[in-house]
């Protein structure tokens, strides 16, 4: 019987490698196990569980977000603000990459929904940068890992929820949190340039001719026509949030409006666009909640054959120091997310181990930005990184989701760095709520 979740895992991850369909496959595997072992009552449950995703308001965001990042598509606003902001470091090789990464922070900060900008980013950003020569593995991992911002830069669901598991100030963990989304904003601008050095083929810098043309007055109108107009419209969803005005969910839908009226602006606006932004929006949604439908079946056959039970039994049977115990319980979460998504692990593992971690004495505040940099780390690991599955969802035919896993494992790498460095140094995590609390 123990064996049964390794197995479980193993067939799942075959048949993705045999390019089956990410939500078929989740939910298709998950089904056959489910009905096998336990019977088909054991489903009685899954309709819970997916009228819980249909109707979750947070959720709501992401077709709202979808529509903006395709209205900005269609209208050419997009690939005008990706482009100018790369001409704007022309002279540099990766520059698209540096405004991908910006971008993307930007969207992620004021989405809080790695789905919504993930996909969003991938239909702005990965068909420019194919176009403009980019390697197809260094350009789809920034756009995973600038995608995946959202979940440590406040606002940030992650954070929310863990809040409430660890009993914690929602507002403590946000300024705890600006250090640490910082310091990996800067470590993905410094991974982009060692790129630039070892592989310059691999993020070229943009046509000299286009580079000419881009001066004088020509330049400052493309800024204020390409840059101005998306930037305002960024602040004014991020604006939203922090003057408490909206809720995530309702900042998307001022993006969304915000984007038709810019699309408007550019006199792009029209019956045939507003018809295809739609048919795009309600596709790529759909696709996103497939997934999420089908992780939800994962997730309810993989608790079935206690696959969470054993790994909370291999914490709980060891006798550990304050320091060993917070290296095991990191690694156990970061092993769960491979296969389980964040609100499964803050609702199943964290209630376990954080009792524990107040019989050490050790500060909840700095755990929750642990935890949740460990969760954020989750939507990028293969095989079942749902940051890799959103980019598939939305990526040119010719992108492998090999490629894809390629392309992610330098991000991951150095959000366990970043990681590592908020655990020796917890000032990074600690000083701004302090300085402010002073």
């Amino acid at each position: 019987m123990e064996l049964l979740p390794f197995l479980f895992f193993l067939t799942v991850f075959i048949f993705l490698l045999l390019g089956f369909p990410v939500s078929f496959t989740l939910g298709g595997v998950s089904f056959i196990f489910g009905i096998l072992i336990f019977g088909p009552h054991y489903f009685n449950l899954l309709p819970l569980r997916i009228w819980g995703i249909m109707s979750n308001y947070i959720l709501l965001a992401v077709p709202l977000f979808i529509f903006m990042g395709v209205m900005l598509e269609k209208s050419g606003i997009a690939e005008d603000l990706l482009e100018t902001m790369a001409l704007l470091f022309g002279k540099l090789k990766g520059g698209l990459a540096i405004s991908v990464l910006i971008v993307g922070a930007i969207l992620g900060a004021s989405t809080g929904i790695v789905g919504a900008t993930v996909v969003t980013m991938g239909v702005l950003s990965l068909p420019i940068m194919l176009k403009r020569g980019y390697d197809s593995k260094s350009a789809s991992g920034i756009i995973m890992a600038s995608g995946t911002l959202g979940q440590i830069i406040p606002p940030s669901i992650v954070l929310v929820m863990l809040g409430s598991v660890l009993n914690v100030p929602v507002g403590d963990l946000f300024i705890a949190a600006v250090i640490p989304g910082i310091l990996l904003v800067f470590l993905f601008f410094v991974w982009i340039v060692i790129q630039t050095i070892i592989r310059p083929k691999d993020l070229p810098a943009m046509p000299s001719d286009e580079l000419k043309k881009f001066k004088g007055k020509v330049k400052l109108k493309r800024i204020l026509n390409a840059f101005i107009l998306p930037f305002v419209l960024v602040i004014a969803v991020l604006g939203s949030i922090f003057a408490g005005i909206a809720s995530p969910t309702e900042a998307a839908a001022i993006g969304a409006l915000g984007a038709s009226v810019l699309t408007m602006f550019k006199r792009r606006f029209n019956l045939p666009t507003l018809k295809a932004v739609m048919l795009k929006t309600t596709s790529i949604t759909s696709m996103v909640f497939m997934i999420l439908v089908g992780a939800a079946a994962f997730g309810l056959v993989f608790r079935g054959l206690h696959g969470d039970r054993y790994l909370a039994e291999l914490i709980l049977a060891a006798d550990f120091e304050p320091y060993q115990f917070l290296a095991v319980a990191m690694l156990v979460i970061f092993i769960c997310g491979f296969f389980i998504d964040f609100i499964e692990i803050t609702f199943i593992v964290v209630p376990i181990i954080a009792p524990i971690f107040h019989s050490f004495n050790i500060d909840i505040l700095w755990l929750g930005i642990l935890i949740a940099m460990n969760l954020q780390t989750s939507f990028l690991t293969p095989p079942f990184g749902f940051s890799i599955f959103y980019l598939k969802g939305v990526a040119p035919k010719e992108v492998t989701t090999i490629q894809l896993y390629k392309g992610v494992i330098p991000y991951v790498i150095i959000q366990l760095i970043a990681l590592l460095l908020v655990i020796t140094i917890p000032k990074l995590a600690l000083w701004l709520p302090e300085f402010l609390g002073s």
